[in-house]
């Protein structure tokens, strides 16, 4: 069925449902019976009283329910009609229409959906208005939902929940801003999760979610993880990678434009510092955001407004509730008093309550009174487990760890020594040096004493305290090399798939590492029929990648360290993650650097020479993103440099053509000398793609220099050669260079063809972005045209298409577009 029509049965079943308690539907009844009875309905009038009246007469607790229920039965009734009379259609739109005086929507309390607004009728049943609602979500986008489901009990926190109900229900323009602030492990972000439940309607476009945590230390810089979570929240809203901006500003802005008549809640866990949050506040009326933090945020409040709220320990009463919820109540109730000692000895910590509370469920033998004995001994706890205002919860931990077998025991000691916050089952094979069945058992173990959670999506993750727990059991248990010996089975583990992911993105694309040596004898996951999409698991494992390398870096493994840089590198290519594909260069930089200081022979100093000459050239390309121009500039002029010390004439034909993208910007004559330079070395190397795409930017660098008639035969021979390489969508974006070369010196007729050419090139290679500006180019042109009535009509369509490309990404140019398509005379 058509999206839009599925819209306009819901609208209208909500809109039914809303007028029904209001006097306005007196006067709308006759008309819905009407439109009802196109099917022989005669007793529609009737129906629709019942509806009414079901509606009216609901009680508070039974509101809810009942308004979905005829809601429900008024769309599928709609639908009916709809599909069976073409005309339908209209006739229901009309009706909507007359009926829905003002356009904007209300907030209904006591539990009644939000539908329109009714000027001069009598609401009854005592439902009230708040702050109205943002225009609606457009039918077809997913409206995110991001924030974690409650998987707990959720005790004894009302109050708390009531005072962000009050901080976040005021009328008017303003965005609340509320704090969740307590101990590590007391339920802050179960409080958020609980607050977003069951504030659902109030934010009709969405819940975005971002978890610090997940970000510490994936960039370089704190500046960093608030661009990569900006980078999150727009791409939950819609907002295509490609147009992301690179600087905080520029994204701070996007986001608060994009957000700016919406109404979006956005909760944001772990964070450590207030500038985290100031970027992120959305502009919409009505938003809200719900920050939960260990750290004091006192500022937040004091500059910027914020209601905080700090969780304290559970209460005995809600403690034992937890226990009850978890456990049973009939344990609880047979050994009271032990319960209540228990609650004392976790201190009222959820977390702890919940590890007491599995350590009952694993072992039906284990009774409260030998756990509260247990927890009595203060002996056996970690000392170094302690937070920050000196409360410990080792405790919890410590009987939970005694009771794994030996299997589970040593697995826990092992992610204890992972430098990564979530992991895989692959990912703790390999730690473990066993099979993935194996390692997957035995998290599960580890899942049943909750010492790991485990997510959707496949992965587990360790809770910080539990870390450091299972890292000091592995201190004082393994051997003085295990910690090192384990980081180079994992370093292994991610530099063979990201190579993987690498090999099956482009494989053809110049390397220093010899895949073929690395990759020997190595199984391939993305080459079978299931296995995951390489760019997509190169982003979602991007944070341990991360991670690795710079464990790998402090250890000293610095030949691997290198070329995991190196592969690493495709993703960010593809996705400008700016400131992480900053620091992976730099840390392929440091190791290979080293790993030329270290080298045993002249094919390792020549390897790690090439790498470093590489990783400096690529290194480039974020720092020009970043506005480092100089940096950029220092860093390609060294890449010359040692590229020019290795026998590898592809390398430096490769440094070449990215010092000509930089003179690019600043000096064509010099642009148009490396590229020259990139083509007689790639040339030499037998590197044809590598000749192909230097020669396009050399063709690019000749028009600005004013040589027309040189570039269009230059690109000319990039786009043959390029066909000769089957890279298509590098093909395409020749053909289109060459249109804009003839459209730009009065060459029309044959811009026109060339360009509608590109356009069906770029769109068969889905190189969409591409792809609009060829058609906004074939639009300028139709229009300058000296006899304009030939193309009139085709300008409108060019111009509709690209208009729909930037629409789905949330571009900004959209508008620039639809401005344009309004001012076209009525012919075209």
């Amino acid at each position: 069925m058509d999206a839009e029509l599925a819209a306009l049965v819901a609208s209208g079943a909500s809109t039914l449902v809303t007028l029904m308690v209001t006097d306005s539907w007196e006067r709308a009844r006759e008309r819905v019976a009407g439109f009802f009875r196109r099917r022989g309905a005669e007793q529609a009038a009737a129906e629709l009283d019942e509806s009414s009246e079901r509606v009216q007469d609901a009680s508070p607790d039974a509101a809810a329910v009942v308004t979905a229920e005829v809601e429900e039965d008024l769309r599928q009734r709609l639908l009916e009609v709809v599909l069976d009379y073409p005309d339908a259609a209209t006739e229901l739109a009309a009706l909507l229409r007359d009926f829905v005086s003002d356009t904007r929507g209300v907030h209904l309390h006591g539990e009644v959906n939000p539908g329109p607004s009714f000027h001069g009728a009598h609401i009854h049943g005592g439902i009230t208005f708040s702050v109205p609602p943002p225009l609606p979500v457009a039918a077809g986008r997913l409206v995110p939902h991001q924030v974690p489901p409650l998987t707990v009990d959720f005790i004894n926190r009302t109050a708390a929940l009531e005072r962000l109900d009050a901080a976040f229900g005021g009328e008017g323009s303003r965005v609340g801003l509320g704090v969740i602030g307590g101990l590590s492990g007391v339920g802050k972000s179960t409080m958020a999760s609980r607050y977003a439940d069951r504030s659902n309607d109030r934010f009709p476009n969405g819940q975005v979610y971002v978890d610090f945590a997940g970000l510490d230390g994936a960039a370089a810089t704190p500046v960093g993880d608030v661009l990569e979570a900006l980078a999150m929240c727009l791409r939950a809203i819609g907002v295509s990678e490609e147009i992301l901006p690179p600087t905080l500003a520029e994204r701070t802005a996007l986001w608060r434009s994009h957000t700016a008549r919406s109404r979006i809640l956005v909760v944001l866990d772990n964070v450590t510092d207030p500038g985290q949050v100031r970027p992120l506040v959305p502009r919409g009326p009505g938003s809200a955001v719900l920050v939960a933090s260990s750290v004091r945020l006192g500022e937040l409040a004091a500059v910027d407004g914020a209601q905080l709220i700090s969780l304290e320990p559970l209460d005995t009463e809600a403690g034992l509730a937890l226990l009850a919820g978890r456990c049973g109540e009939e344990v609880v109730a047979a050994d009271r008093t032990a319960a209540l000692r228990i609650v004392e000895l976790c201190g009222g910590l959820p977390i702890a309550l919940q590890v007491a509370a599995a350590r009952l469920l694993m072992n039906r033998h284990l009774t409260l009174a030998a756990l509260a004995r247990e927890l009595d001994d203060e002996s056996s706890r970690l000392a170094g487990l302690a937070l920050n205002r000196g409360q410990s919860v080792s405790a919890v931990f410590e009987p939970s760890y005694r009771l794994l077998d030996p299997d589970a025991a040593r697995l826990y000691r092992a992610l204890g020594l992972l430098p990564l916050s979530a992991f895989d089952a692959g990912v703790a094979a390999v730690a473990l040096a066993t099979g993935a069945d194996q390692a997957r058992r035995w998290l599960e173990t580890l899942a049943d004493a909750s010492l790991v959670e485990a997510g959707a999506d496949g992965r587990y993750r360790m809770h910080g305290l539990v870390r450091l727990h299972a890292r000091e059991h592995a201190v004082r248990e393994e051997g003085s090399g295990e910690e090192a010996a384990l980081l180079g089975r994992v370093l292994r583990h991610y530099l063979a798939l990201a190579a993987l992911a690498d090999r099956t993105i482009r494989e053809d694309r110049l390397r220093i590492v010899d895949l073929r040596v690395l990759l020997r004898d190595v199984a391939d996951p993305f080459a079978v029929e299931d296995g995951p999409a390489p760019l997509e698991w190169l982003d979602a494992e991007r944070t341990n990648v991360l991670s690795v390398l710079r464990a790998a870096v402090r250890q000293g493994r610095f030949t691997p360290a290198w070329q995991l840089a190196e592969v690493f590198t495709v993703l960010f290519l593809h996705r400008r993650y700016v400131v992480a594909w900053r620091e992976s260069l730099e840390l392929g930089i440091q190791a290979a650097v080293a790993a030329a200081a270290e080298a045993a022979s002249a094919a390792e100093l020549d390897a790690a020479m090439a790498a470093e000459a590489r990783l400096r050239s690529l290194l480039s390309r974020p720092l020009m993103d970043l506005d480092e121009h100089e940096r950029a500039r220092a860093e390609l002029e060294t890449a010359v440099v040692k590229a020019g010390t290795t026998s590898r004439l592809d390398l430096r034909g490769s440094v070449q053509e990215f010092l000509g993208r930089y003179w690019d910007h600043f000096d064509t004559a010099r642009a148009i000398e490396a590229y020259e330079c990139s083509i007689d070395l790639n040339e030499r190397a037998h590197e044809w793609r590598g000749v192909a795409i230097a020669r396009l930017f050399l063709g690019r660098a000749q028009e600005a220099a004013g040589d027309p008639a040189r570039a269009l035969a230059t690109l000319e021979r990039a786009r043959r050669e390029l066909m000769g390489c089957r890279d298509q969508r590098m093909a395409a974006r020749a053909t289109a260079a060459i249109g804009g070369v003839h459209a730009r010196h009065g060459d029309v007729a044959e811009a026109m063809r060339i360009l509608q050419e590109a356009v069906l090139a770029l769109g068969a290679a889905d190189a969409v972005h591409y792809k609009a500006q060829a058609l906004v180019q074939l639009a300028d042109i139709a229009e300058r045209a000296t006899e304009p009535t030939e193309t009139a009509g085709q300008v409108r369509q060019w111009l509709t298409q690209a208009l729909a490309i930037h629409e789905a990404v949330l571009s900004p140019i959209a508008d620039t577009l639809k401005d344009r398509l309004e001012r076209l005379e009525p012919d075209a």
